[in-house]
């Protein structure tokens, strides 16, 4: 018997082509080119450098610009509020320690700067938020030509501060303006808005409330639309009025939106500078007896007219620590409109 040591015929596939022979000595996955190999490790460590650290390139000029423009001054400010330095000798800084800081504690200007700025803030904010509201609760209902509503306005906040408080300068002023002319029609004779602690504390915030409301308004009404029609139906179905319906669903809804609006103004009211100091003719006095010069104003008034950087870098932080308190009360106070939201719920 003999044996047939040829080799088997490879097995014809349906096409009648025999498959082709693999190669013992390379993977399957593995390219025929080492080149091609070695281009595809590179392209495939490039893809992962990319979705790695591309993110990071994204947003690294946004760090680059805040510690250019925000960190650095802000350590620098901190650093030379300890320090005696003077405008016109920026390097010579002679150490001081807290002094700076407690001598703000017996600064009558101090303190009635920071009255003043209180008063304001007061006097200009809730009037703001609460025409504001108003405001955004008309809007939300459907008027005709409520777009252009909506742009004008918005056309006061994008007025720029020195045109308006130069208008309202005008408009407030003693001999000429226009609202003394108003009020003598009703027998009312002129009033002095610059020279009163009170007149020219509303004047201020008078521009303050024209420039802002708008603002808030938009922000009022997007927080609006974002409530659900459904239970306004069903509080109409109910036999509820509008009235009652804004008290029991519109403010509920708007509670986290109304904190958000008064924090930001209450921020806002702590750095006022550019409305009194044109309302003022261009003054960092705030008045002849600073009766409306704010924190911002005497911050100005002590570093570029009585060239005390170090007490003005005390200010400043002083004014960045106010802001802190702010926050940390805003965080307080949202915590507790999220937990009594939850227990309501």
């Amino acid at each position: 018997m003999t044996t047939d040591h040829r080799e088997a015929a490879p097995p014809v596939t349906p096409g009648g082509a025999a498959p082709r022979r693999k190669d013992p000595g390379r993977r399957p996955s593995e390219p025929a080119d080492p080149k091609a190999a070695k281009r595809a490790a590179r392209r495939s460590r490039r893809y992962r450098w990319d979705i790695r650290y591309s993110p990071y390139a994204f947003i690294l000029p946004f760090f680059l610009f805040f510690a250019a423009f925000g960190l650095f001054p802000l350590l620098y400010t901190g650093w030379a509020s300890l320090h005696q330095v003077s405008l016109s000798r920026p390097n010579e800084m002679e150490w001081v320690g807290f002094d700076n800081y407690t001598r703000l504690w017996d600064d009558e200007f101090f303190w009635n700067a920071l009255q003043n700025t209180f008063t304001i803030g007061v006097i200009s904010t809730v009037p703001q938020l609460l025409m504001a509201l108003g405001l955004a609760h008309l809007l939300n209902y459907k008027l005709r030509g409520s777009m252009l509503y909506r742009v004008a306005i918005l056309t006061p906040y994008a007025t720029s501060v020195a045109a308006a408080a130069l208008v309202f300068a005008m408009l407030y002023g003693r001999d000429y303006g226009m609202i003394n002319w108003a009020l003598g029609l009703v027998g009312i004779d002129n009033i002095d808005w610059q020279s009163g602690t009170w007149t020219s504390q509303f004047a201020v915030s008078s521009i303050v409330i024209w420039r802002w409301t708008g603002y808030n308004t938009l922000i009022y009404l997007a927080a609006m639309q974002s409530i659900p029609n459904d239970l306004y139906e069903s509080a109409s179905l109910d036999g509820a009025s509008r009235w009652q319906q804004f008290r029991h669903i519109t403010l509920p809804s708007l509670r986290p939106t109304i904190l958000f609006t008064i924090v930001v103004s209450t921020i806002g009211a702590t750095q006022l500078f550019g409305e009194p100091m044109l309302f003022g003719g261009g003054g960092a006095e705030g008045g002849a007896s600073g009766q409306y010069q704010t924190l911002g104003l005497y911050l100005y008034e002590m570093g570029w007219f009585n060239r005390h950087l170090g007490r003005a870098s005390a200010i400043a932080w002083t004014m960045f620590l106010l802001l802190i308190v702010i926050g940390l009360v805003y965080w307080v106070l949202s915590r507790w409109v999220g937990r009594s939201s939850g227990e309501e719920d």
